[in-house]
């Protein structure tokens, strides 16, 4: 089993991540198709409550198993590096058990939380019937988790990555698969057809669970040779006490994110509703702004993920040898990688917002549909920035600032959530951008101040990051001038698929280019990747073309 470096892996993750994310984006096309937009809101209500639950059985655990299985391996404590790794297994099982127990028991009261006195769309039962069927899933995912963590604090980043796209496969098979043959084959109701779409997650689980387990006993020698026969002397009451002081601030980070969307959900459909806005449209809106814009939004998010794999054991090897020039060189790598990955992606896609949302969920509701997802885009870009400013947090055992800087994050977007949505509608926007707004402002406000506080307390400086951001306006600003020109020049019909497909396809390419020998003429890509690993790609696409070229000839 191959182990992977930084750069190499946060190239096997992302690689991996954005292969399972624009899976997970082009299945909605086929699946919005089936159900609706009533059947995909009721998707979107039970998937959303279902993330938070699985956030808090096993969010943490991948990043704590990985940060334990790095510190032990470089203390040479290898005896409990092992035993972590079965204890965590315990602790989740447990877990995993209760939380199943709490959605099962608890649906109909979540649902009731969910709608309010929202009427004429989805119904309680509706809501609680598919958080049941999709709660299954808690008593495989969780553990697949600790496994994943494990490899990955060996820098073993090929198999976790592979079984997430396989997870993702047949996951997908499953929401399209059942879904259509319920509905159109069999006519079952909408509800019983959403619920074996959501059955999914847990079919995906048992898939890629029993290809770790495959890759662990096929690799078995490769990780019991690193195992020590003699006894350390950390106890299992240590161990106990340091996957949870290392997983619960990993599962805060990544359920405050899930309680953001749930949030909005909340807040987006109350108000709305008492602003006088129908049930359909505000169904329709609500589930754009917290799940299916999201959708779209999976390939820029993708990124930080793929970071944050990679970047987390390297992290805690440098920190735990208190090589403090390495920590501040990849962290800012990383800040880097996001912003002039990711600004262009997010410009990119808002600019072509409509035929994008019209390539998806089709031309009903096509004009606010679009709008949502030209303004809902921006989220990610803040998204990302906040992963990577907190898992390097948690990577260097500061989980007092992980809990500040999250609970001010939340706490400003749940206080602005509903000024901010009523300021737009007095304004003539529509009320959602208010929600958009304050999402991006506490992901701010928590990167801000975790930026500070680095600062101050461990001298980390981010010049050359500042510098390098300067530096992407000059490429982003170009390539936004071109796509309106095309835009201006190129007019598409949104009832055409095909056209559309093409259409963003060409401009985005365009614009791609145009950004990409821009930042390469500045030297932004060389200074962010190595000129090694961007000569290895240049002479990778020369000899391709070569080969083309000569087998042209013959």
């Amino acid at each position: 089993m191959k182990k992977s470096g930084f750069l190499e892996g946060t190239m096997i993750a992302t690689i991996a991540i954005i292969l399972t994310k624009i899976l997970g984006m082009i299945y909605v096309i086929p699946f919005y198709a089936v159900v609706g937009v009533q059947g995909s809101a009721l998707y979107a209500y039970a998937y959303n409550i279902y993330v938070i639950f699985l956030d808090i059985s096993s969010a943490g655990i991948p990043a704590a198993m990985s940060k334990i299985t790095k510190e032990y391996q470089t203390l040479g404590q290898e005896d409990a590096k092992v035993r972590a790794y079965k204890i965590g297994k315990k602790i989740i099982r447990y877990l995993s058990i209760l939380l199943f127990i709490i959605l099962l028991i608890f649906a109909n009261q979540i649902a009731g939380l969910i709608l309010g006195d929202l009427q004429g769309g989805n119904t309680i039962e509706d809501v609680a019937f598919a958080i049941r069927c999709v709660s299954l899933a808690i008593l495989v995912i969780p553990f697949l988790s600790v496994t994943k963590g494990y490899l990955q604090g060996h820098n073993i980043i090929d198999a976790p990555s592979k079984s997430q796209v396989i997870e993702q496969v047949v996951r997908i098979a499953v929401i399209l698969g059942g879904s259509y043959i319920a509905l159109k084959v069999f006519h079952l109701s909408l509800t019983t057809s959403v619920g074996i779409a959501v059955s999914g997650a847990f079919v995906g689980g048992l898939a890629a669970m029993l290809y770790i387990l495959y890759s662990i006993k096929k690799h078995k020698e490769v990780l019991s040779s690193e195992e020590a026969i003699e006894e350390n002397k950390v106890t299992d009451k240590e161990i106990r006490k340091k996957i949870l002081s290392y997983a619960i601030p990993f599962i805060i980070i990544d359920v405050a994110v899930s309680i953001y969307s749930f949030v909005d959900m909340v807040f987006i459909s109350r108000t709305m509703t008492a602003l006088g806005f129908d049930a359909s449209t505000t169904e329709f809106i609500t589930t754009s702004v917290t799940t299916w814009s999201g959708k779209i939004g999976m390939v820029v998010n993708s990124i930080a993920m793929g970071l944050t794999m990679s970047l987390i054991p390297n992290i805690v090897e440098a920190y735990t040898l208190k090589k403090w020039d390495n920590v501040e060189e990849k962290f800012n790598r990383a800040l880097q990688i996001i912003l002039v990955v990711c600004i262009p992606m997010v410009l990119g896609i808002s600019l072509l917002s409509k035929p994008i949302w019209s390539i998806f969920y089709g031309t009903e509701a096509l004009e606010l549909g679009g709008l949502v997802l030209k303004v809902y885009i921006f989220i990610p870009l803040f998204f990302n920035l906040y992963m990577v400013t907190s898992s390097t947090l948690q990577s260097m055992n500061k989980f007092k600032t992980v809990y500040i800087t999250t609970i001010l994050g939340y706490a400003t977007n749940a206080i602005l959530d509903v000024p901010l949505m009523l300021l737009c509608h007095s304004l003539g926007l529509e009320p959602f951008i208010g929600a958009c707004l304050a999402s991006m402002l506490g992901y701010l406000v928590s990167v801000v101040t975790t930026l500070k506080y680095l600062n101050k307390e461990h001298q980390l400086s981010y010049k050359d990051t500042y510098k390098t951001f300067l530096k992407t306006l000059i490429p982003s600003f170009c390539m936004v001038v071109l796509v309106l020109i095309l835009k201006f020049a190129i007019k598409v019909d949104y009832e055409d698929k095909i056209a559309c497909i093409i259409y963003v396809a060409f401009i985005s390419l365009m614009g791609a280019i145009s950004y990409l020998l821009i930042a390469y003429k500045q030297g932004i890509l060389s200074h962010i990747f190595g000129k090694n690993f961007l000569k290895k790609i240049l002479r990778k696409i020369k000899l391709k073309k070569r080969k083309e070229s000569s087998t042209k000839e013959k």
